[in-house]
């Protein structure tokens, strides 16, 4: 029986594909195999030893100690992509309450006092101060081109938009999925340069950190709308506020409200919508306890931000799955114990991720206690699995 801890309300959907004859699942309970974690933070939670997987259901990992995981051999999920469409629609709607001034026309509208004939008077009068723009021939720039990002250029330009991305990092697999219209640039600064638009759609980590400053607001078009439904402190708040009085931003919607931000005129600041719908919330429920169970059940790993993408038939006999520091001389160690003990290998993977290793292999025989310390013992063996 497998122990699964939820630090949040996980979807229903989601906790259905753990069979309850296989597991058990509560907010509390004591030696947990893996956990299922939407917002809350982890970096100061005592971790137990039987804890083998976390599963973030959603994409970004911030609130995980992810290195301090994959010190302990703990694999870290997430669920790239489940709420891709959530968070491309937000993004439309930003850049229309940006263009067309909604939120501040909706602010006028509610304070207009009187009889429906003066309320009648007043907007008529007042509609001129909201005037705005279409999309239609506008620039849109998308940093970061993974499956939201992809989604937002796809969909900019079947809206009749010019799209220039810029994602260093893209995969063949992802550019696959971008359409050939989609512009490519060559650096950051490029981007900003051309666009009236600018999306964000990377995760917060040091080189993405405060990526929009005073000086690339300098290089960018006037009147540009400015959308940040990724992370907070990618952009520079304060930079951005005073771009927008000096009339160089015409204006910032974003999904992380401060008192900088809230009440600022041509600010639109949402309570973190990003991937709040009930689908994102299934989708990413779903996709990360798939890739929980599969990793607990048969050691494979499908959408780890910390270890590498492994995936091995089952054969008949018993998995051992080993996590190690990636140094020389690991594998050979390995199957030197088991062929002191005359075990053969029926079939075996190894695959590496930065300082990590992991190892997947059949036998046709079993693990005694004495040869599973011997794994264990093993100098750079951070964690050794047996799965029937």
């Amino acid at each position: 029986m497998y122990k699964v801890l939820t630090l949040n309300n996980i979807s229903l959907a989601g906790l259905e594909r753990l069979p309850r004859d296989k597991y058990e699942i509560a907010s509390e309970i004591g030696h947990p195999d893996a956990v299922l974690v939407r917002s809350t933070k982890m970096h100061e939670m005592e971790i137990p030893d039987s804890l083998k997987a976390i599963g973030r259901a959603g994409a970004g990992v911030n609130n995980i100690p992810v290195d301090k995981m994959s010190d302990q051999g703990i694999a870290v999920f997430n669920a790239p992509g489940a709420n891709a469409n959530a968070v491309k629609e937000l993004v439309l709607a930003g850049m229309l309450m940006g263009c067309r001034n909604i939120g501040p026309a909706w602010d006028f509208a509610r304070s207009v006092e009187g009889t429906d004939a003066e309320i009648n008077k007043a907007v008529e009068a007042g509609k001129k101060n909201f005037g705005g723009f279409e999309l239609p021939g506008r620039t849109l720039g998308v940093i970061g081109l993974g499956a939201i990002g992809r989604n937002v250029a796809n969909m900019a330009l079947q809206l009749g938009m010019r799209v220039v991305g810029f994602d260093p990092g893209i995969t063949v697999e992802g550019a696959w999925q971008l359409s050939s219209e989609v512009e490519k640039a060559g650096s950051m600064d490029e981007l900003v340069s051309k666009v009236d638009f600018i999306t964000f759609h990377v995760p917060l980590v040091d080189a993405t950190r405060n990526l929009i400053n005073a000086e690339r607001l300098k290089m960018m078009r006037d009147g540009v709308v400015i959308l940040n439904f990724a992370r907070n402190g990618i952009i520079d708040d304060e930079a951005v506020s005073a771009a927008i009085k000096a009339g160089k931003v015409y204006a910032y919607v974003c999904d992380f409200p401060s008192n900088l931000l809230k009440d600022h005129e041509r600010v639109v600041a949402l309570p973190h919508l990003g991937a709040s719908t009930v689908e994102a919330e299934e989708n990413c429920a779903i996709m990360v306890a798939e890739q929980v169970r599969d990793y607990l059940e048969h050691g494979n790993i499908r959408n780890s931000v910390n270890f590498p993408e492994v995936y091995m038939e089952r054969t008949e006999g018993q998995r051992i799955a080993i996590v190690n520091r990636n140094e020389p001389n690991m594998v050979g160690q390995i199957t030197s114990v088991l062929a002191n003990q005359n075990l053969n290998i029926v079939d075996m993977i190894n695959k590496s991720r930065g300082n990590l290793a992991y190892n997947l292999i059949d036998i046709d025989g079993n693990v005694d206690d004495t040869m599973y310390e011997q794994l264990c013992s093993i100098g750079g063996v951070l964690k050794v699995r047996l799965i029937d």
